[in-house]
């Protein structure tokens, strides 16, 4: 095909990646050249235009090179080209461009290709023992690979606005305190370092968050945790002592295993989405001391293609045994000296959302106050003691307005939620989780949202 009429059908006229890491090359994309003629045609350039000083990089048809001659493409065939891109550091806080383009000559006919990419410089983290109080700001966002570790006798404060982000395996592991204490415009994200949109709610890319026994008056405030193994392991068994923290006004969710992971501990709650996990969304084992007000735990995993779930979004207990791999096993037992649910949802896919394992021997202290819960209709909710104003069942359905894809979990128009919470805990926590009046209509929702019509909105 020698006609200078001939032209190459692409895939794609637009390369974009996604927001990367300067110094660290993107992943690669991929699109396709296309010959839709009869005839075998001969493309006799294929090039970077930025030549050797592109930030880009290719693979033409299996070459490894920017530049290549004289490539034939049979009729109604195609060829692969493979781009990827490394962004050069620029000492700015903001986000920057970098673009170039891929050329096609054809027959002296001159086609092209677009490549863009938004990159963004980092503070790099690198198993790092923070052994002095220290601050991480909002400037530009911090990466950390393997582990940053904050001494006992630490502190690491993390300004509002802040995004930390973890490479595969990664973890911040607290054994003196930490401080991140985000606001209503400006929260603090915890995420993997795969900025890629295709990634933006795939789990186990990084470790978790975990705070030691020991570790003491830790602040989580309008916080996301998104896309880990675990997202905020509270205590450890080894480890003597309370792990302490104040959640509030966050969303952890998306964990491979966890989202909330206790054991042992003391844990104050409010305003809190905690939801689809693989295994659990919330996990208080071995005992402690736990506060959740208008919180929703839920779990819909195993709807997106993940593997089926058989495990509760809840689970409380004041025992957890650990079995060896010789076969033995070690009973650990604590006190739940308090486990109190207020306005609170507990929902999700599967039958049973709430477990309760007791072993007769430690306290068990428990109370589900003005809540739904997921759980078959033969559990008995008559014992004051434990139980007041629940709703149990699929006939009281919260109503999610998509939990599954999009991952939201506000109340649905016809939430058996609305205007059924207690006054009593609407007084003390006003504000729902994206800043709305709890107060302003006929009674609080349950969960961390207040449904509110559109009129209301307007």
């Amino acid at each position: 095909m020698s006609s200078p009429d001939a032209e190459l059908q692409f895939s794609k006229d637009t390369i974009a990646f996604d927001t990367i890491f300067t110094t660290i090359g993107s992943t690669t994309q991929r699109f396709t050249v296309r010959n839709p003629y009869n005839e075998p045609v001969l493309i006799s350039n294929i090039r970077l235009a930025g030549g050797s000083m592109s930030n880009f990089r290719l693979n033409i048809n299996g070459e490894l090179e920017n530049e290549v001659y004289d490539v034939e493409v049979p009729g109604h065939d195609s060829i692969y080209i493979f781009v990827e891109v490394t962004i050069d550091p620029n000492g700015q806080n903001l986000p920057m461009v970098v673009q170039d383009s891929i050329l096609f000559s054809t027959n002296m006919n001159l086609q092209d290709v677009k490549l863009i990419a938004y990159g963004q410089d980092f503070v790099l983290v690198k198993a790092e023992n923070i052994e002095t109080s220290t601050t991480w700001t909002a400037d530009k966002p911090y990466l950390v690979y393997d582990y940053a570790h904050v001494d006992s006798l630490s502190t690491l404060t993390i300004q509002p606005g802040a995004r930390i982000h973890f490479h595969k395996g990664a973890g911040l592991y607290v054994r003196g305190t930490i401080i991140a204490d985000g606001t209503f415009e400006q929260p603090i994200q915890f995420l993997s370092d795969r900025l890629e949109d295709s990634y933006k709610n795939v789990p186990d890319q990084w470790n978790s968050v975990l705070l030691f026994s020991g570790s003491h008056d830790n602040v989580f405030n309008f916080v996301t945790i998104k896309n880990a193994n675990i997202g905020l392991q509270v205590g450890t068994i080894e480890h003597d002592g309370y792990a302490s923290v104040r959640l509030t006004n966050s969303r952890i969710e998306n964990m491979a295993y966890a989202g909330l992971f206790a054991m042992k501990s003391k844990i104050y709650a409010y305003n809190d989405v905690i939801a689809n996990c693989g295994f659990y969304a919330a996990a208080l084992l071995v005992g402690g001391e736990y506060e959740f007000y208008h919180t929703t735990i839920a779990n819909y995993w195993g709807n997106l293609g993940n593997k089926v779930r058989t495990t509760p979004a809840l689970v409380m207990s004041n025992v957890l045994i650990v079995e060896g791999a010789d076969g033995s096993s070690v009973s650990y037992n604590g006190d739940l000296s308090k486990a109190t649910f207020g306005n609170s949802i507990i929902y999700g896919n599967i039958n049973k959302e709430v477990e309760l394992g007791d072993n007769g021997e430690n306290a068990f202290e428990y109370y589900f106050d003005h809540c739904i819960m997921q759980v078959p209709d033969t559990l008995n909710t008559t014992n004051k003691d434990h139980y007041n104003s629940v709703w149990k069942g699929s006939n009281y359905d919260p109503l999610f307005v998509d939990p599954y894809s999009g991952l939201n979990y506000q109340l649905d128009t016809l939430s058996a939620a609305i205007d059924v919470g207690s006054s009593e805990y609407s007084k003390l926590f006003p504000l729902d989780l994206l800043n709305k009046s709890r107060t302003a209509d006929g009674g609080p929702d349950l969960g961390a949202y207040e449904r509110y019509a559109k009129s209301d909105e307007d």
